[in-house]
């Protein structure tokens, strides 16, 4: 049996509010539990987005009497919203800011809108982007320039993880993640809706390139986003995969193959997230795991609600069969122990161990 630190992911979409008949607050926590996660922080690109302190609170009141696991809820950065935000900044997660086109309504296209974001928001929280190709590199020079750290969220392509060496060998304070499905999956994995994701599945020398620079990736994140199968079949199918259930196995049939070391998936998937995102111990918390179960992924036997995977079929090793959160056994063998409402929200639970800041202090 392998024990691991509860795991966490910095990177997915619980779809509420607005979407629930997608994912909400307790399926989706449910399906971080038996993929191996403790913390999940979840995205700013609901219905409403959470762009101010009303959807904020919306967002909090949601996920206090549904989460099974500990959580943080990211602000998601708009045109005109930079100061406003300021007083959330203790609750949030981090700022998420869109800077190339994705699901949702929050795409930023002007880089002196980032550039304030960037000066304004505080020093206290991360800033995550999606940025990809010459969107990533812009962003970089404004990070060199105004030497606020930003994370990279999703990388895929050979020239992104190219530009983020480059940068990071100036010094430019910049961190980044990739996603098990741009490690394992390629534009001729699969064709249709199903197969549609943003950053879009690159060539198999994109995927090669992401192997190769696994020094330059600080972490994987799942980038949950799941849909219905009936919206991934349809004529417009809303771009994104659910993830948190598959990433587990699918990383450690990686280490068993050779390609990845242990160390490496604990630091990528728990001590640099922490870091990074400036996230809790949480106590008496770990993760056990069958390294000798060999076995199919399959989207039936899974908690997330939209009912399917990419990986379908594929063989891994790997199965997660008990989870530890502060000392309460949370998850065993496929059921759900804890009750709705168990997680804590990180950032209000560690509140008053916090360095004392004042709101709003900024990089500048």
């Amino acid at each position: 049996m392998l024990t691991l630190p509860g795991l966490i992911d910095t990177h997915v979409h619980l779809r509420e509010p607005g979407a629930t008949h997608k994912e909400d607050w307790e399926t989706g926590t449910a399906a971080a539990l038996a993929g191996g996660f403790t913390l999940v922080l979840a995205m700013p690109n609901t219905s409403p987005p959470i762009v101010d302190a009303d959807s904020f609170r919306l967002s909090e009141e949601s996920a206090s009497r549904k989460v099974h696991c500990d959580y943080g809820i990211y602000l998601g950065a708009t045109q005109t919203n930079a100061a406003a935000i300021l007083p959330l900044w203790q609750r949030a997660a981090g700022l998420k800011m869109y800077l190339d086109a994705t699901y949702g309504p929050l795409l930023l296209d002007d880089m002196q809108i980032w550039a304030r974001h960037l000066r304004f928001w505080t020093k206290g929280r991360p800033i995550v982007a999606h940025a990809e190709r010459r969107t990533l590199a812009a962003l970089l020079f404004l990070a060199e320039t105004y030497q606020r750290p930003v994370h990279i969220a999703h990388v895929s392509r050979k020239e992104e993880i190219w530009l983020i060496r480059e940068a990071k060998a100036r010094g430019v304070p910049v961190t980044c993640e990739v996603t098990p499905h741009h490690l394992f999956l390629t534009e001729k994995s699969g064709s249709g809706g199903k197969f549609d994701v943003r950053p879009r599945l690159a060539s198999q020398e994109d995927v090669d390139a992401l192997w190769e620079n696994l020094d330059v990736i600080d972490s994987f994140a799942t980038d949950h986003a799941p849909h219905t199968l009936a919206e991934k079949e349809s004529e417009t199918p809303p771009p994104g995969f659910p993830g948190l259930e598959t990433a587990l196995p699918l990383l450690l049939t990686a280490v068993h193959d050779g390609r990845l070391s242990l160390e490496d998936l604990i630091e990528k998937m728990y001590t640099n997230p922490r870091r990074i995102f400036n996230l809790p111990e949480q106590v008496q918390t770990w993760v056990e795991v069958d390294e000798t179960a060999h076995y199919e992924l399959r989207a039936s036997e899974q908690f997330t609600k939209c009912g399917w995977t990419p990986f379908e079929g594929w063989r891994v090793r790997g199965r997660v069969t008990r989870v530890v959160l502060r000392g309460k056994e949370v998850f065993r063998d496929g059921e759900i122990l804890s009750p709705p409402g168990f997680g804590y929200n990180i950032r209000t639970w560690q509140y008053e161990e916090e360095e004392e800041l004042e709101p709003g202090e900024c990089w500048l």
